[in-house]
């Protein structure tokens, strides 16, 4: 029992790392409803802020997989954990556009770095019966992440009022993002409390103290097991060369990096991150308001903590690919929901809708008063071209909630089940897999490498959003992500294989020798 509290503790304070990932995620969603009309930002500056973490996390994971081969995986998680207490001073202290998304960029550095190594390191302390469920921490870490996030927006939100003399428009985005550094510092302090990774020192011709590790964690004789695993991996030990990109191009690597690959590029372009990232403002195009919008934010961000949990009881029992054949057909299904209920909405303000506006002169909007819009993009751009991106930016909530007729419900049932799905399939499934399908040898090159087209994806998706929504419209964008998830589902039933109850030394022999 000792055993396997110790391993779920060095787990959870290594995935920590995801927490500040998920908090740092969600908090952008309700930041930019305050903070974009603060520095008057273009749609496309709003997508910077929101995507260059990713963008530069990208770059980090590419590295960061080959830096813990030299550096070790718990130092370089407590310099991920600096970077993330310098990036919450930073943004909370801001003053420009400029240095919001400089100091955004250093978190991103952080979190793509933890993304890769967290679950390399978990994956590495493992064993292949509990290794599932212990990797499956991270997104466990990250979803409570976002919970947090949400929770904390939704409350700052609620006492940002008139009567306030502590918290203005002006500055509640500041302390949105300057709590970050909470977590931050204790992910830093608690790292000093985990081992080095065993795996790690056996590479590293640390032998006896690799030894140490596993019979203090797992007793001598489970221990002296894992140990004989590792020694009978004999390619992780021998011909320790400099890994270049090319090596994994190798033709008995190149079905597994095929398949992570896919699975990578899969998880970020059904727009998980769209959602959650503009989480506050795809809820306000559902025309629920802007207070309601910020709290359905923290009803998302729970059933990813209860699917979460699903996922986690599930991985090592249903293996890891029913999880992903179930959760990606529930994402497309709930996609298509989604552009469904968008398409059929309708867009009317009438003269007493108007009236209400306390924000500006109800003449200027006399002009469209009575007229119906058939899709949100005619709606918003007659509406910004009267008013100006500016103060519809600041009011959209509103606006939107007088003028949109649509099932609310409808939309927000493919919303939450999106996220559901996701939460036991994509979100932690594609991390386990990464993790297993490498050898030792050029685990941390493949991972860094793949995380790296990942993230790319990611902000790419970031970035463009808030265009997709003015331009496309939010059907057609839902619709888009729906059908890349009816395409990865084909690939799933088609190449992925199951990795469940095997050890990475078996694995290796079955999917590489």
């Amino acid at each position: 029992m000792r055993t396997k509290l110790q391993i779920v503790f060095i787990s959870l304070i290594v995935a920590l790392g995801g927490f500040l990932f998920g908090f740092d995620a969600g908090i952008i969603s309700g930041v930019m409803t305050y903070a974009g009309p603060e520095f008057d930002l273009t749609e496309i500056q709003v997508g910077w802020v929101v995507s260059s973490p990713s963008f530069a996390a990208m770059f980090s994971m590419l590295i960061s997989g080959r830096i813990s081969d030299i550096w070790g995986r718990r130092k370089l998680l407590v310099f991920i954990a600096l970077l993330y207490a310098v990036s919450a001073i930073l943004s909370a202290l801001a003053t420009s556009y400029e240095i919001l998304y400089i100091a955004r960029i250093i978190g991103g550095l952080a979190f793509g770095a933890a993304l890769v190594i967290a679950p390399m390191y978990i994956a590495e302390i493992s064993t292949a019966e509990n290794r599932g469920k212990l990797v499956s921490l991270q997104q466990l870490n990250i979803v409570f992440g976002f919970f947090a996030a949400f929770l904390s927006n939704y409350l700052f939100n609620k006492y940002n009022t008139i009567d306030s003399n502590f918290l203005t428009d002006e500055n509640v985005w500041r302390w949105m993002l300057g709590i970050e550094l909470i977590p931050a510092l204790l992910y830093f302090s608690l790292l000093f409390f985990v081992p080095k990774s065993p795996r790690w020192l056996y590479l590293n011709d640390q032998v006896s103290k690799a030894k140490e590790v596993l019979v203090n964690i797992y007793g001598h004789e489970r221990g002296e097991l894992e140990i004989k695993s590792i020694e009978e991996n004999s390619s992780a030990v021998k011909n320790k060369i400099k890994l270049k990109i090319k090596d994994l191009l190798k033709p008995s690597l190149r079905f597994i990096l095929f398949v992570g690959l896919i699975v990578g590029i899969l998880q970020q372009i059904t727009g998980i991150n769209a959602v959650y990232f503009y989480a506050t403002s795809i809820f306000k195009q559902t025309g629920i308001g802007t207070d309601a919008a910020f709290s359905s934010g923290v009803l998302l961000s729970t059933i990813s903590v209860i699917f979460t949990f699903v996922a986690i009881y599930l991985i090592d029992r249903m293996g890891r690919r029913p999880l992903l054949l179930i959760g990606t057909a529930g994402i497309a299904v709930s996609l298509l929901i989604c552009a469904y209920g968008f398409n059929q909405a309708t867009y009317r303000l009438n003269e007493k809708d108007i009236n209400q506006f306390e924000f500006l002169n109800s003449e200027k909007l006399i002009s469209v008063a009575d007229k119906v819009y058939t899709n949100d993009v005619d709606f918003k751009n007659e509406i910004k071209t009267i008013l100006g991106s500016n103060v519809y930016g600041k009011n959209d909530g509103a606006i939107l909630e007088a003028a949109s007729k649509m099932n609310s419900t409808l939309i927000l049932i493919g919303i939450l089940g999106f996220i559901a799905c996701f939460a036991f399939s994509l979100g932690p499934v594609m991390w386990v897999l990464l993790s297993e399908l490498f050898p030792l040898k050029y685990r941390g090159l493949a991972i860094g490498s793949i995380a790296f087209v990942n993230s790319f994806i990611s902000s790419v998706v970031q970035l463009i959003f808030p265009w997709e929504l003015s331009n496309l419209g939010s059907s057609t964008t839902f619709l888009i992500y729906g059908v890349f998830a009816l395409f990865g589902l084909i690939f799933i039933i088609s190449k992925v294989p199951e990795t469940k109850g095997k050890s990475l030394e078996e694995l290796e022999n079955i999917l590489v020798n």
